[in-house]
């Protein structure tokens, strides 16, 4: 990968950091910072290219977790503005700590529930396994300005053999794409959809 190089540090950085926190918490089942740099910060990578506008403005990660994918964007893209929204206290608390530990001026975590939690438009939400799709593109398009992305990365079941996804009301030019995880990783599929301007 080609990466800027002042990125660099601050990913292997972040990959220890989870790994740290990943012993005492049940933060990802990847636990090594090896584990968690291929899986998870190349797989938020690789997303990010495969996004529409690379970079946006700004990015709403809902449903966040460790922080995947949004912690590596902002890493990668420091004039984006990136908003971590995640419902579990624990998980929380890491965000605010790798924000901190990373001194990352471009992130802000929010602890709720996405559909509770005071919404703020962005140029991009995302939301990885957090919901059924249906319900997972509702809370998304309150996250996203007019003329905005939703993007819903698929499971494999879904992508594959799961019925066509609808796009909620107000949503236009929904597409699906597909992109490889570097060094051999597996290949995902994006739901991308436009909310009408």
């Amino acid at each position: 990968l080609e990466l800027p190089p002042e990125s660099a540090p601050l990913l292997v950085q972040l990959a220890l950091h989870v790994s740290r926190w990943a012993e005492r918490l049940n933060l990802t089942a990847h636990r090594s910072a090896e584990a968690v740099a291929r899986r998870l910060i190349l797989d938020a990578i690789a997303l990010g290219r495969a996004l529409p506008e690379s970079p946006p403005s700004s990015i709403a990660d809902l449903g966040s977790g460790a922080g995947f994918p949004g912690l590596p964007l902002a890493i990668l893209w420091p004039a984006c503005r990136v908003t971590l929204v995640d419902s579990r206290e624990r998980r929380h608390h890491f965000q605010r700590s790798a924000i901190r530990e990373l001194t990352l001026s471009n992130v802000e975590a929010l602890r709720g529930r996405a559909e509770s939690v005071l919404h703020e438009p962005h140029q991009i939400a995302i939301a990885q396994a957090m919901a059924q799709p249906s319900i997972a593109l509702a809370w998304l398009r309150d996250w996203v300005a007019p003329a905005g992305w939703i993007v819903l990365p698929l499971s494999q079941s879904q992508s594959a053999d799961g019925p066509p996804i609808e796009a909620p009301e107000g949503v236009i030019q929904a597409e699906t794409r597909s992109y490889d995880v570097p060094l051999g990783g597996p290949r995902r599929t994006l739901w991308i959809g436009r909310r009408s301007p």
